[in-house]
């Protein structure tokens, strides 16, 4: 079990954008891996499951992940009742965030990609640190003195100051690719 959680926790906070591409069955932990992935695309014939429970288990490694993903009305359902589940309910409840049909996978995929190619590599690494420090934030006044001290950092960064230009220029900045 530690070891599990060994492997999901980097996986989450990894300072980069992390993409899962699910094209058949993710049962527990590997419902946990596509929860972790900041990105989740799946075919249309993927399937799901938090079956544990049908050993007398539950999916509390995972559990921090899985209820960050799809909420914890839907996690109490799924926990309990250990039953497997098709892509668009995965759609629905908020584990994946785009089914497609499986000869299309691959160029879903590379769309991500092309728009990940797009960002700023900076504002996309600290993309998954904003959204955790907003959700864990209760403080609303340090918060906003937070995210505008952040934001006017990011402005004279030299990264924000090559995007606000190339914007400003009507050209690519210079961290895209052409293509």
């Amino acid at each position: 079990a530690l070891a599990l959680a060994r492997l999901m926790r980097p996986l989450d906070e990894l300072p980069l954008p992390t993409i899962a591409r699910v094209h058949g069955p993710a049962f527990g932990g590997g419902v946990g891996l596509v929860a972790c992935c900041d990105i989740a695309i799946a075919s249309s014939n993927a399937r799901f499951g938090l079956t544990e429970s049908r050993l007398g288990l539950l999916p509390a490694v995972i559990s921090p992940y899985v209820v960050a993903a799809i909420g914890p009305r839907e996690s109490r359902r799924w926990f309990a009742t250990g039953e497997q589940f098709d892509a668009d309910t995965a759609l629905r409840i908020g584990l994946v965030h785009q089914v497609v049909a499986p000869d299309r996978l691959d160029e879903a995929l590379q769309r991500q990609l092309a728009l990940l190619d797009k960002a700023g590599p900076r504002a996309a690494a600290g993309a998954k640190a904003l959204v955790r420090a907003v959700a864990a934030s209760d403080d609303r006044d340090q918060l906003d003195q937070d995210n505008a001290a952040l934001i006017a950092a990011l402005r004279v960064s030299p990264e924000g100051q090559e995007g606000l230009t190339a914007f400003l220029e009507k050209r690519p900045a210079r961290w895209v690719t052409p293509d």
